[in-house]
């Protein structure tokens, strides 16, 4: 009976049960506790395999785009069972790929926003009503369907330090100023937990490569500015053919300040932001299977380079 569940939301807890059932069923599978959120919620690890390369995949930055962490869940359960029984996942040899390659996750990197927009937090909660007032300086955006901020009202995926300051500039003359359901970029780089949790733990890691994964549009970004990353577009190449999906420039208006562009920036090495999905955001989750079957191939690619 398969562990991870693609029929209903993945709240927090969901998430939290299922990395700990992984890890109780596969004891090649670690898990660490890698932050704790402003409202008391752990982000989670996901470890699998023992091989030198290193990559590190994450979702949910955006709570609105919660469907991105069953897909690495779901590979990660995948994955465990072909290792365990010798078995091949889409005609790869997992115990070779683990052997070759560790791969690091965290699936879901805003838990307090998740359990926002997937029903966990109620109306009359203490901290739906908190979020609720910080929407209201936005009334034109759906509550709390357009949701992507952790529940301080920051953007995840604007608050690292890769043309921070770009980024506010843009948001601000979008009129994204203060704390809000979107495109807050913080007070500073790195002012919010989880995001300072990740960014540690990817020095820690050193991967090679990295995959940030957000929801909608079936398009892969893989530039910042004008650095030039050896064999990243190559491999980018082999992620869209794996995938379906478009390799694409980033539109300049969200070029600055995510995961993806800070770790080119500091590591010089291979970042996507891959958007799966398409449609308006929260993706329904009958389209996942669709979404887990397009992306598959690409995170295998991904885990081999």
């Amino acid at each position: 009976m398969a562990i991870v569940r693609t029929d209903i939301p993945t709240t927090w807890a969901l998430c939290n049960q299922e990395i700990e059932a992984l890890v109780a069923a596969y004891p090649f599978c670690r898990t660490e506790i890698l932050a704790t959120s402003a409202y008391g919620r752990q982000i989670r690890t996901l470890v699998i395999g023992n091989g030198p390369r290193h990559v590190l995949f994450t979702a949910a930055h955006h709570a609105n785009e919660w469907i991105t962490t069953p897909v690495l869940l779901k590979f990660a359960e995948q994955l465990a069972e072909a290792i365990l029984t010798g078995g091949d996942l889409a005609g790869h040899n997992a115990q070779d790929l683990a052997a070759k390659t560790t791969i690091y996750m965290v699936p879901m990197v805003n838990p307090d926003g998740v359990d926002l927009v997937t029903g966990a937090i109620k109306p009359g909660q203490e901290q739906y009503t908190s979020a609720r007032l910080l929407a209201e300086r936005y009334p034109n955006i759906p509550f709390p369907d357009g949701w992507k901020a952790n529940l301080l009202g920051v953007d995840l995926n604007l608050n690292y330090p890769a043309g921070w300051l770009q980024a506010r500039e843009i948001k601000f003359s979008q009129g994204y100023t203060r704390p809000g359901p979107r495109d807050y970029v913080g007070r500073s780089p790195l002012d919010q937990v989880e995001t300072r949790a990740l960014a540690g733990y990817t020095e820690v890691v050193n991967p090679a490569l990295i995959l940030a994964y957000h929801s909608q549009g079936q398009v892969i970004y893989w530039q910042f500015r004008n650095y030039k990353v050896p064999g990243a577009r190559e491999l980018g190449e082999r992620l869209a053919s794996a995938s379906g999906y478009s390799l694409e420039d980033t539109p300049y208006a969200s070029s600055f300040a995510g995961y993806k562009d800070w770790f080119i920036q500091a590591f010089l090495r291979p970042g996507y932001t891959v958007e799966v999905g398409l449609g308006e955001n929260p993706l329904p989750l009958e389209q996942f299977d669709q979404i887990y079957e397009d992306n598959l191939g690409l995170l295998l690619e991904a885990a081999l380079g």
